[in-house]
């Protein structure tokens, strides 16, 4: 919460313009692994079909120079044979059997397979020694990449800076990637060869990603991403890239809900004008409550607006987002303060009693307003220079209605006291004078007695003679 006398920032919450977001790309960790063996042509195709835009595999160098789909340099684990790969012939690793009865492939193999099939891209890992064995392996990434022609249809990464350098000199047309478990290992000497940082999500901060943004590389965010709901609310709130998950499908979930909404960068103080407390979310895109809320009169400093789901939103904080409705920009506060704690009444001298669902929406009449019955104001809302108020049954234009003030505190609100505060040219104009009397008055150092008939003045003496039997003062 921010103090209520911060500087005035003076842009209309409702003129915001929405630009449509970019979203990330959803690479799968090895294909898709959780359900089918990783990196077999079974769990890459489980992948592309669960909406991944590339899948992720490791390369290692056999014995006879052939590169080797495997994570691990022994095959063992995925194979139930100890093989290590740089250590036999492919003919020989290829006799061994994933779990699904699949081979072991080489990157050649994977070509061919996928050849036809544009939309299959690949993120390959080169798997090197500290001392940067294979030293042929670049090259030979490159032959058979050019044999392809898939240029245009993998990136690099890589944990080697030496395989990165290499694969910069030898293919820079093609987006390099280096892999960082810890932001020390990101310095400018690697960032000179590299389009990209793949970070680990337990250390990529907002922060983080901005500086490397604004050194125009990539950023990528690798994790096993256990589908659990925090991280992806935590991780789709930041401006990534690229994910790197075992969870392809539910990478592309989330981004979806992120690609169909609209976000626009604002830096702007606002206060929540609405009587209700609103909740907090996690992000806009899955609604999620903190136990965190927003309290009537609170202040913030947001720093997005976000349309999803038909809905807006306001960023008030790293990973706390509130539905838009009812924030207001600091620079109309003490003109809508007035209205705040009070009541509107249609007394009919007014154009209309519409009541919309949205006041955005002119076709969305739902109702009228009863005459002579006032109504709690519930929300209120600055739209451009109209003020729209929420009552039980929906919204209606200020214009429309009288208000009646409210002399009383409420919610640390005197709606007449904020009437009587602002300079005469800006009061509203459109009070009640048949529920506030009072406001007849001339200034601050005058008082009027409220009266309902000029005879209760005792210090007036008044005709009450009349000679025409139409004259009827005495009846009111």
């Amino acid at each position: 919460m921010i103090s209520k006398s911060f500087r005035l920032l003076k842009i209309p919450l409702a003129l915001a313009i929405f630009f449509f977001a970019s979203g990330f790309t959803v690479i799968g960790h090895r294909g898709d692994p959780i359900n089918a063996p990783e990196e077999t042509f079974e769990s890459f195709n489980k992948a592309f079909a669960e909406g991944a835009d590339y899948v992720e595999l490791d390369l290692h160098v056999s014995k006879d120079n052939v590169l080797v789909i495997s994570h691990d340099r022994d095959l063992e684990r995925v194979t139930g044979t100890s093989a290590i790969v740089s250590q036999h012939n492919f003919s020989d690793l290829s006799a061994l059997r994933q779990k699904n009865g699949e081979p072991i492939h080489s990157l050649n193999q994977l070509f061919e397979h996928y050849k036809n099939n544009p939309k299959a891209k690949f993120l390959i890992e080169t798997k090197k020694t500290k001392k940067g064995n294979p030293q042929n392996m670049e090259e030979l990434l490159k032959q058979v990449i050019d044999q392809y022609g898939m240029q245009n249809r993998v990136m690099f990464h890589s944990f080697s800076t030496k395989s990165l350098q290499n694969e910069s000199e030898l293919m820079p047309e093609i987006p390099r990637i280096f892999i960082a478990g810890t932001v020390k290992r990101v310095n400018f000497e690697v960032l000179q060869y590299v389009s990209g940082v793949n970070l680990s999500s337990t250390i990529v901060t907002p922060e983080i990603i901005n500086a490397l943004h604004s050194m125009g590389k990539s950023i990528y965010v690798w994790d096993e991403m256990n589908e659990s709901p925090k991280k992806w609310n935590t991780l789709i709130n930041m401006p990534i890239d690229g994910v790197v998950t075992n969870y392809p499908a539910t990478g592309n979930e989330y981004r979806q809900l992120k690609d169909h909404s609209k976000s626009e960068s604002i830096n702007q103080n606002v206060y929540y004008m609405s009587t209700k407390n609103e909740p907090i979310y996690e992000n806009p895109y899955r609604l999620i409550k903190t136990d965190k809320v927003v309290k009537p009169l609170d202040g913030y400093h947001i720093s997005n607006i976000i349309k999803s789901n038909g809905e807006k939103y306001v960023q008030l904080g790293e990973n706390q987002f509130a539905n838009a409705t009812g924030f207001n920009s600091e620079y109309v506060l003490n003109d809508l303060r007035p209205y705040f704690g009070a009541k509107a009444i249609y007394r009919n001298q007014q154009p209309n009693n519409f009541l919309y669902s949205d006041p955005t929406d002119p076709s969305s009449i739902t109702n009228r307003m009863e005459i002579n019955k006032p109504e709690k104001i519930i929300t209120i809302q600055k739209l451009g220079t109209q003020t729209w108020l929420k009552l039980k049954n929906g919204w209606i234009n200020s214009h429309n209605v009288l208000i009646q003030l409210n002399p009383d505190n409420y919610l640390g609100n005197k709606s007449e006291q904020s009437y009587y505060n602002l300079p005469r040219g800006q009061r509203i104009r459109n009070i009640d004078l048949l529920e506030n009397v009072s406001l007849e008055k001339s200034s601050k150092d005058q008082t009027v007695e409220n009266a309902d008939l000029m005879r209760n003045f005792n210090n007036l003496f008044v005709d009450y003679s009349f000679h025409n039997e139409s004259d009827s003062i005495n009846k009111i």
